[in-house]
C-alpha cells in the first residue's frame, strides 16, 4: 500500500548520485580505493582507530565473533529484546547464545545484573545492543567484563551516533569490538552493508582477512601490482563491500550529525505532542532522548491486543508502524526464555514513524491518529 506518512524516509541528494555515479565511471566496482576511504572517514568520525567495512550488520557481528575465537563450546550473552541477528551470529561461529533480560518495558535496554547471573566458566563475550538509538549501560558492561574477563561487542545496528557512558563518547567505542549496520532503515542507511570497528590493531586485521575469503591479498592490490598471487590461510567468507555503496556511504556520511541532530528534534516534539495522551507511553525517557540517535519512537501500550489495535488503526489512516518479537517468541529460539520483562515489552511496543525529514505537518497527522486510536469508544 502507498502510506500517507511511512515508518521511515530515504533522502537522496544530488551528491549521492553523483558519487555513485563517479564510481561507476570509474570502472571499478569491487572493494578498493572508495572503499578504503569511505573505512578511513568512518574510524574518524568514529574516533576509533580502525574501521573495516563489510557487507551487512550480520556480517560485522560474525566477523566480530569470529576474529574474538569465539567458537563451539563458548556462550555468548545476548539481550532477547533484539533483532535475531544478535543471536544467530553466535551460533555462525558455533557458540551458544546465552539469552538474557532487558532492565525495564520503558528501558528496555541489557540489563548487567541479569548478565552477571548468566555468566559461567564457559561464557566468553557480551553483546551490548544499543536498541532503537539508545545506549546500552556500557560502563556497568565493561566493568563486568573487565571483571570475568569477557569480551564486550557492542551491536550498533540501531544506534550509530548514540552518546554512551558517563564519558558521552559514541556508541562503539566502549567495547572490544563493535559493530555498525548501514540497512535502509538505519542512520546511515546505503542499502545493505556494514562496518566493523575496535581499537585492537590484532582483531581489525583478522576482520579484514575473514571478509574476503581469508586472502593475503585483493583484487584492487593484484590491480595495482601490489601482489602478483595470493594464498587461502583459512575459512573466509565473501563479506565484502562493493565500491558504489562504499561511494554511497561516504557522501552521507557528511551528513550524518546533522541527520541524528534533526532526529533528536523529531523525538522532542513527538514528547511534547504526546504528553498527556492516555495509554500510550514514550519509551525511555527526555535525558536518554538527547544522547540517542533515534532509529525509532517507540512507545508502550497497555498489551499486545490494545497493542495490536493500535497499529490496525493507524494503518487505516495510512500511516506505517512497526514492532519486534522478543527472540524467545522465534521458533528457532523457543525454550530459551522465559524472559519476561524482555517478553513484555515486546508485547507491547510499536514504533512509530522517524526519520530526519519527518516535518511537522506529518508528525502532527501521525500523534492525531494515535489520539483517535486511543479515544474512549
Amino acid at each position: 500500500m502507498t502510506w500517507e506518512v511511512p515508518l521511515t524516509e530515504l533522502t537522496v541528494t544530488e551528491d549521492d548520485v553523483q558519487a555513485v555515479l563517479d564510481c561507476l565511471e570509474s570502472g571499478w566496482l569491487t572493494m578498493g580505493p572508495r572503499t578504503q576511504e569511505f573505512e578511513a572517514a568512518f574510524a574518524r568520525w568514529l574516533g576509533s582507530p580502525h574501521a573495516v567495512s563489510v557487507s551487512s550488520g550480520t556480517a560485522a557481528l560474525h566477523l566480530a565473533l569470529a576474529s574474538l575465537g569465539v567458537g563451539p563450546g563458548d556462550e555468548v550473552i545476548v539481550p532477547d529484546f533484539t533483532f535475531v541477528a544478535t543471536a544467530a551470529a553466535a551460533r555462525f561461529v558455533g557458540a551458544t547464545p546465552v539469552l538474557c533480560d532487558v532492565v525495564s518495558p520503558e528501558r528496555p535496554l541489557i540489563d548487567p545484573e541479569d548478565v552477571a547471573r548468566r555468566i559461567t566458566p564457559r561464557t566468553r563475550a557480551v553483546v551490548a545492543v544499543h536498541f532503537f538509538g539508545y545506549a546500552a549501560d556500557v560502563d556497568a558492561l565493561r566493568a563486568l567484563c573487565d571483571e570475568h574477563r569477557l569480551a564486550l561487542v557492542e551491536d550498533v545496528a540501531q544506534g550509530i551516533g548514540a552518546e554512551v557512558g558517563r564519558a558521552r563518547a559514541k556508541a562503539g567505542t566502549v567495547g572490544d569490538v563493535s559493530t555498525f549496520s548501514l540497512f535502509s532503515k538505519n542512520q546511515l542507511s546505503i542499502g545493505e552493508g556494514g562496518m566493523v570497528a575496535t581499537a585492537d590493531e590484532e582483531i581489525a586485521a583478522r576482520v579484514r582477512l575473514l571478509r574476503s575469503h581469508a586472502m593475503t591479498s585483493g583484487t584492487w592490490d593484484r590491480h595495482r601490482g601490489h601482489a602478483t598471487t595470493y594464498d587461502v590461510v583459512d575459512i573466509g567468507f565473501n563479506f565484502r563491500l562493493d565500491e558504489p555503496r562504499a561511494a554511497f556511504a561516504s557522501s552521507r556520511l557528511a551528513r550524518l550529525d546533522d541527520d541524528i541532530a534533526r532526529r533528536r528534534a523529531v523525538s522532542r516534539r513527538y514528547r511534547e505532542l504526546l504528553a498527556g495522551v492516555d495509554g500510550l507511553e514514550p519509551m525511555f525517557d527526555e535525558v536518554a532522548g538527547e544522547h540517542a540517535s533515534h532509529f525509532a519512537f517507540p512507545v508502550l501500550l497497555a498489551g499486545r491486543q490494545e497493542r495490536d489495535g493500535f497499529r490496525h488503526a493507524l494503518k487505516g489512516r495510512g500511516i506505517q508502524t512497526t514492532w519486534y518479537p522478543a527472540v524467545t517468541e522465534l521458533s528457532a529460539y523457543r525454550g530459551l526464555g522465559p524472559l519476561p520483562v524482555a517478553e513484555d515489552a515486546a508485547a507491547r511496543h510499536c514504533a512509530l514513524p522517524m526519520f530526519a525529514s519527518l516535518d511537522e505537518g506529518r508528525q502532527r497527522r501521525v500523534v492525531e491518529a494515535a489520539k483517535t486510536a486511543l479515544a474512549p469508544s
